[in-house]
């Protein structure tokens, strides 16, 4: 990961000091300005008040979960959220995703392990409104010409009662916001834009989240429960977004 022309800000919560020492260093390789606490009740405040574009947080804190601190600040900030753990039990991984944790990092970890994900994130696209993204072309594991489902005005795609502003990162339901996370938003992005199209997971993995992610199917199926869920819909009936048995997901179309 190359540093930027902008100073990108990282909060990092880890209470063993060795471990917070590495997280420090590793991303200050990188171009961070860093702001460090062992707290997570310090940790709402840090976040609050810098507005950070990463957050490593520490499952394991003293004074307050770091699940907590998650679930606190993910409807707060739009940063980049990076749970550190020890714990590798499948249902830790399911409950931080559900809270908006964009991906784990167990202990222990190495510098270069920290510094590829970290890199893949801020890979992936914050708006996917280019000519290509919007109007067609071609995506991995997906078919070329790919056209949208109701009509494109300005980056607006409109499907039945649901609209994605690309370009402005707003999906409404119903002209009612959503409260979408950033991959939760990717998603849905790249499925009304390319709406005749089944995605696979593959090729959702590699437009979301970017290289080196082809393997972790369960991303993309957990945040697409999370994103149903803001959509409010029935999995068995649902009316937006339908699973592709062995394959992957498409756009419903409208009628």
């Amino acid at each position: 990961m190359s540093t930027d022309s902008f100073e990108r800000t990282a909060v990092v919560v880890e209470d063993d000091p060795d471990i917070r020492e590495l997280l420090v260093l590793t991303l200050s390789m990188v171009g961070f300005n860093i702001i460090e606490t062992a707290s997570g009740r310090e940790a709402l405040d840090l976040v609050r008040q810098h507005q950070p574009d990463l957050v490593t947080l520490d499952l394991n804190l003293p004074d307050l979960d770091g699940m907590e601190v998650c679930r606190q600040l993910r409807p707060e900030t739009d940063a980049y959220i990076v749970m550190i753990t020890a714990r590798v039990e499948e249902i830790e991984r399911v409950l931080g995703l559900e809270i908006g944790a964009d991906d784990f990092i167990v202990k222990p970890f190495s510098p270069r392990e920290v510094r590829a994900r970290v890199a893949a994130m801020f890979r992936r696209p914050r708006s996917i409104a280019d000519g290509t993204s919007v109007l067609g072309g071609s995506e991995p594991g997906g078919a070329a010409g790919t056209e949208v489902a109701a009509e494109v005005d300005d980056a607006v795609v409109v499907h039945g009662s649901l609209s994605v502003d690309v370009e402005g990162r707003v999906a409404r339901l119903n002209h009612e916001e959503l409260p979408l996370t950033k991959i939760e938003f990717d998603l849905l992005a790249t499925l009304i834009t390319g709406s005749r199209r089944v995605w696979t997971r593959e090729s959702l993995l590699a437009r979301v989240w970017g290289d080196g992610w082809t393997d972790d199917h369960h991303l993309v199926e957990v945040h697409i429960r999370n994103l149903r869920k803001k959509l409010g819909e029935d999995t068995r009936e649902p009316r937006f977004i339908k699973t592709v048995r062995g394959v992957g997901y498409r756009m419903i179309p409208v009628e």
